[in-house]
């Protein structure tokens, strides 16, 4: 940014978020904290106290592990559950290839460091693991809904 507004800095990104939640073109989850530093030129304290303004205004909700969103809209499930998903919806087999950080960061539009934090639940679970080579595969089934034992 410029040069610092005498109404504060974190007030003209809050607005900034405002506006696009009014406008339609941001509609359920909000760009990651990192993005929104790059995107407004702004610490990462800044954008903490806009995202607190526009939560406090109930606009935004925060999710532990899955990001902001929109208030009433979007996916709340932990990224690591939403990975799970991923991987029952495709059919995986034990030993198959585990998607790779970039893919999922891709794919849920979620910070490199919510992936990395999805991904040590899922080695907790013992459903993925370091591969032969490279990378990490899938060492056990995921668990449906409906399959859980108590």
């Amino acid at each position: 940014m410029p040069q610092a507004s005498p109404r504060g800095t974190y007030l003209e990104v809050s607005d900034s978020l405002r506006q696009k939640i009014k406008e339609g073109k941001i509609t359920e989850a909000l760009p990651s904290q990192a993005k929104l530093m790059s995107a407004h030129g702004v610490s990462r304290s800044t954008i903490e106290r806009a995202l607190a303004v526009l939560k406090s205004e109930g606009l935004i909700e925060s999710v532990q592990g899955a990001g902001w969103y929109v208030a009433g809209t979007g996916d709340r499930r932990p990224l690591a559950e939403k990975v799970t998903d991923l991987l029952r919806a495709k059919g995986v087999k034990v030993g198959d290839r585990f998607p790779t950080e970039k893919e999922l960061c891709e794919k849920f539009g979620a910070s490199r460091t919510a992936v990395r934090s999805a991904i040590a639940q899922m080695e907790g679970q013992g459903l993925i693991g370091k591969g032969a080579t490279r990378g990490r595969e899938v060492r056990a089934l995921p668990v449906g809904q409906g399959d859980r034992t108590a």
